[in-house]
């Protein structure tokens, strides 16, 4: 795992503890998910019980709280 990973696990927690989804922009932040593949990026998302959704060419990754993969 990248090292800026930890961080912005505990961020995108957060955030979707309290809202529905968070938008990943910053530079810093989107440099260890610009380095996985769609499947790592997507299993790390699932690990989390996250979806993700990549826009505008990686310039923006968005992270929702995955119904299914979460614990009831």
């Amino acid at each position: 795992m990248p090292e800026e990973l930890p961080g912005l696990v505990e961020k995108v927690t957060e955030a979707l503890s309290c809202g529905s989804e968070y938008v990943v922009t910053q530079p810093a932040e989107l440099r260890g998910l610009r380095e996985m593949s769609d499947i790592e990026l997507s299993d790390f998302a699932r690990s989390h019980g996250w979806r993700v959704i990549r826009r505008l060419g990686g310039r923006q990754i968005e992270f929702y709280n995955e119904a299914t993969q979460r614990a009831l």
